[in-house]
């Protein structure tokens, strides 16, 4: 893709998996892998990736639509996987046998540079071991990857400050979540701290970001059961346009994020 800035794909976000990939100069790095190894295969192809070209692949936690296809993806490619310590602890029953080689601690709270491209690990608030989040920077564009979180902590939203693109989870609207099928500490787990974001609460993140830098958000990992694309666009910004954040398309854009197929390839510094 040549030196080109950061750019970054989403190649399938929601409650039954997730997967991105940011590519820099020559670098391509996989956060998660949520799905099958033939699934992501597909998903990779669909944005002319091998599996081979990838560096390596980012953990953000043990959840299994965030490491189904781990394992077998890193063993296929002899590709290192980079998550905390309590992370390793807690996936590695589920994702087989990585050689010592490609087993790599990324702590929460850390810098790692591949390259030109400087990745940040940040805590976020989730029942899973040590859940983060992680910053991209080139030392001029800033890309944000944070999901699954039941709320943006003092700590998230400064490590998300400043960024240019942010790919953020609006994964239900509460209303639909109240009324749904689900039992009710299914409910009380999703709606606590520790569980997911809101449409409104992501739209509070986005009032709270909109005087730095941020020219679109991703809205991700929406809730198949409790949300719609066009609910979340739509209350994300009531959300915003309550807290007085009042923009034009061509200023600023909520894009979409879909569960069966990838978004296009975005260039973090483009308009």
């Amino acid at each position: 893709m040549g030196k080109m800035g950061i750019r970054f794909t989403v190649l399938s976000s929601g409650s039954t998996g997730n997967a991105t990939v940011i590519a820099y100069e020559d670098i391509k790095l996989m956060i998660d892998a949520g799905f099958s190894a033939r699934r992501i295969d597909e998903l990779l192809s669909e944005r002319e990736v091998a599996g081979g070209e990838l560096n390596g692949i980012l953990v953000t936690h043990e959840h299994s639509d965030h490491i189904k296809g781990l394992g077998a993806v890193a063993r296929k490619y002899n590709l290192p996987v980079y998550a905390n310590e309590l992370t390793w602890a807690a996936m590695e029953k589920h994702i087989g046998a990585i050689p010592d080689e490609n087993r790599r601690v990324f702590g929460t709270g850390e810098t790692k540079d591949f390259g030109s491209l400087r990745v940040e690990s940040f805590p976020v608030s989730h029942d899973a071991a040590e859940p983060v989040g992680y910053c991209f920077y080139d030392g001029k564009e800033k890309l944000s990857v944070v999901t699954d979180l039941g709320y943006a902590s003092d700590r998230v939203m400064q490590a998300i400050s400043g960024s240019d693109v942010l790919v953020l989870e609006a994964n239900h609207d509460v209303e639909m979540l109240r009324m749904g099928r689900y039992p009710w500490n299914i409910k009380r787990r999703i709606l606590g701290d520790m569980g997911h974001l809101s449409n409104e609460a992501a739209g509070e993140v986005m009032s709270l970001l909109m005087n730095g830098r941020v020219k679109r958000t991703y809205l991700a990992h929406l809730s198949r059961e409790h949300n719609m694309l066009d609910l979340a666009k739509m209350s994300v910004r009531e959300a915003m346009e309550d807290r007085g954040c009042f923009f034009k398309d061509s200023e600023f854009k909520l894009c979409e994020t879909y569960y069966d197929r990838p978004t296009p390839w975005d260039k973090v510094g483009d308009l």
